[in-house]
């Protein structure tokens, strides 16, 4: 696809026209310019916007579509001289219909075909997902040119039809034949679709070795894939002219290279999605030193499953729609891939993948694409790799189960390569990003760094981000498989948060992060969300690097999760704030740890190293909050002697310097009064960590707590 015309941009909650991007914006550089349905003029009704799972609306690019009746239109102004539309649309599941287009009020011959044929896709063996894929695009060569303010409308002529964005587009004319190819017609291919093309193009292919294969304009029917594909290049009139329908165009599992594919459409009769089937545009190997550039992939399950030697391979200019899994998976065994400039719209997965099963991606990277409504995974996700590389790409409207960028230790099958190296997340601009994870009941954030099933110790450096209306959290640190593996080693260094619907940090993982010239608006909830699961697996420390502003308060309750606008509540006097707190201690005995008392349950109990006076206790509250009281237990059993231990309370704010709250002193402890103890902590106290240091025990030659409870309130 020629790189002219305007870049789409999201703001405002339309598709917005730019002009000829700065050489590092976010996005592709596209052929075409996109209208939000929602801004435009209609007779019939506008839905959303929506963010809840399995609605129509929250598939819809900006959250927001147009639904049509019968004798209802929706009307553009042109943006752009064009002579070509694509529409984004939804109809009812089971139906099929057309749509009229008005061009300045007169009416074409032509209309736009619309099904649901492709759309309402169920995987009921994922986790977590609902019925999904609402929407599908058709596309129409208007027979003429229009120009910037022309009018174009779209009718139902009876079906129920939800219209969510136009894209419009000047097509040039159909490239000529190059000097020297092989044309599959001159094998027997049929352009008009009706006779089985497939052996025209494997002779094409055997005839064209070390050249070029040209197809040209027509439609083309391949009933199997093809394979043994190497040393040729693939080349069509234009990807709206030589159009070849095939659910399985190449599938090999190896080749010596240099495939170059380019400059025609695939379109699949995909409608289901069964992993165990390679309904692909490629599936497997291109070999080394391949591309593919100026392709139209549509209605496949996945558009590129690359799998063994795809060495430097380039992925440009393509659109890649309506897929029912990913759009691109690097399968591990990548090195120097490029997938650049390409325009990715409805997928049912992870949009952009690279997945490092078997053997590490390596040097590869995902640069300048643009993307929008995965509808069941994230916008990128990077599941392992080594030296992996996230550049100034544009993401936008992801749904369930999904961030707009995932960097995660999920590996899903051994064996799994994780991270490793430095993975570069910079330049991306990530709007209306992150969803509700059913599975989690909680939220993922536009951007996610997940420990999933290993510690992450890459270098995560995440440069110049821009996140905008995310309904939930701006980053988030967590364990995804709730085994509190670390997150470590990343830097957050210059971002823009505008309206995150809940928090700016979501650190849900033991580990550590380093920010940097983050400023954030409009934050709905509060700065920091700062809890780490499981409880006592440690803590996530935040370290201010400076220039940072507009998010430093924290979310003060951890039994309970920010809504969206909600707002920070004022503390609950009654709430522990140390329980299911990160605990450790300078020595505990046998299975005695720290852990034990901070977990809820009075019997059981820490126990220091024994015959070691003096020994302390530290509890992280996640923030710095204000500390009136103390409650310190032991066992109610009447086994457990009366007792008194000589305690000293220290606290401070950033885990290594602490300050005496409370002084040495000695706190009875009787199962006849409930074996606990209160300290009144003076007025002003405010603190993030707690110690208590045991310097004696009338009863047992070590500390022993069975709970520490702090309070806000005396």
């Amino acid at each position: 696809m020629p790189a002219i015309g305007a870049v789409v941009a999201l703001a405002a909650g339309m598709l917005a026209t730019l002009g000829t991007p700065a050489a590092h914006a976010a996005g592709a550089t596209l052929p075409f310019t996109s209208v939000e349905a929602e801004s435009a003029t209609t007779t019939g009704t506008r839905i959303g916007p929506d963010y809840t799972q399995g609605t129509l609306a929250s598939e819809a690019s900006g959250r927001q579509a147009v639904r049509l009746g019968a004798g209802q239109r929706v009307e553009y102004t042109v943006p752009r001289a064009a002579n070509a539309v694509n529409v984004a649309y939804s109809v009812p599941d089971g139906q099929s219909g057309t749509l009229n287009v008005y061009v300045n009020g007169t009416r074409l011959s032509k209309t736009l075909a619309v099904t649901s044929k492709y759309s309402y896709i169920d995987t009921g063996w994922i986790p977590g997902s609902k019925t999904h894929h609402f929407f599908d695009n058709t596309r129409l060569l208007l027979g003429q040119s229009v120009q910037a303010g022309d009018r174009i409308a779209f009718e139902s002529t009876g079906t129920q039809v939800s219209v969510d964005v136009a894209d419009f587009e000047q097509v040039p004319a159909a490239a000529a034949q190059p000097a020297g190819s092989v044309s599959v017609t001159s094998k027997g291919a049929d352009p008009s679709g009706q006779g089985d093309s497939t052996q025209a193009f494997r002779d094409a292919i055997a005839a064209a070795q070390g050249g070029v294969v040209w197809i040209p304009p027509g439609d083309y029917r391949l009933t199997s894939s093809l394979s043994g594909v190497q040393n040729v290049t693939l080349q069509g009139a234009g990807n709206w002219y030589s159009v070849v329908h095939t659910s399985r165009f190449i599938d090999q599992s190896g080749s010596s290279g240099n495939v170059h594919i380019k400059d025609f459409a695939v379109l699949g009769e995909v409608t289901e999605r069964v992993d165990s089937s390679p309904d692909n545009f490629v599936n497997g190997s291109l070999g080394p030193n391949s591309s593919v550039s100026g392709m139209w992939i549509q209605h496949l399950k996945v558009g590129l499953w690359l799998t063994g030697n795809n060495d430097n391979l380039v992925v440009e200019n393509n659109r890649i729609l309506d897929t029912t899994a990913d759009g691109l998976n690097l399968n591990g065994t990548a090195k120097g891939v490029r997938v650049r400039n390409n325009f990715l719209r409805n997928q049912g997965d992870d949009s952009l993948a690279m997945w490092s099963l078997y053997s590490p991606d390596t040097d590869s990277s995902f640069e300048n694409n643009t993307i929008s409504q995965p509808n069941l995974a994230n916008g990128i996700a990077i599941y392992g790799g080594t030296d992996i590389a996230v550049r100034n790409n544009l993401i936008s409207d992801t749904n369930a189960l999904g961030s707009g960028i995932a960097i995660s230790n999920q590996k899903f099958l051994d064996p799994f390569n994780p991270l490793a190296g430095t993975i570069t997340v910079d330049g991306n601009t990530l709007v209306r990003t992150g969803a509700m994870n059913p599975n989690w009941n909680h939220p993922m954030s536009a951007l996610r760094v997940d420990s999933y099933d290993s510690a992450i110790n890459a270098a995560v450096n995440i440069t110049n981000t821009t996140i905008n209306d995310s309904p939930y959290s701006a980053f988030e640190f967590v364990s995804g498989g709730g085994q509190g593996y670390p997150v470590r080693n990343v830097t957050v260094d210059g971002a823009t948060v505008r309206n995150t619907g809940t928090v700016v940090v979501q650190a849900e993982a033991q580990g550590a992060a380093t920010f940097r010239n983050v400023t954030a608006t409009g934050v709905g909830s509060a700065g920091i969300y700062n809890y780490p699961y499981p409880s006592g697996s440690g803590a996530f420390a935040l370290t201010d690097g400076g220039g940072n502003s507009g998010w430093s308060s924290t979310w003060s309750d951890c039994s309970t999760w920010p809504q969206p606008g909600q707002g920070n509540p004022p503390p609950d006097p009654d709430r522990n704030l140390a329980k299911g707190r990160p605990a450790t201690a300078t020595g505990s005995q046998d299975v005695y740890t720290p852990g034990k008392a901070v977990d809820g349950d009075a019997n059981s109990y820490w126990e220091s190293t024994n015959n070691a006076f003096p020994q302390s206790w530290t509890v992280d509250l996640g923030s710095t909050q204000a500390v009136r009281r103390l409650v310190l237990k032991l066992p109610p059993s009447p086994a457990w002697g009366a007792r008194t231990q000589t305690i000293t309370v220290l606290g401070g704010t950033d885990g290594s310097n602490f300050s005496t709250v409370v002084g040495s002193q000695g706190y009875r402890f009787d199962p006849a009064t409930g074996n606990t103890a209160t300290v009144a902590l003076p007025a002003g106290t405010h603190l993030r960590y707690l110690r208590l240091t045991v310097s004696a025990n009338t009863g047992w030659p070590a500390g022993q707590f069975s709970e520490v409870e702090a309070y806000s309130a005396s």
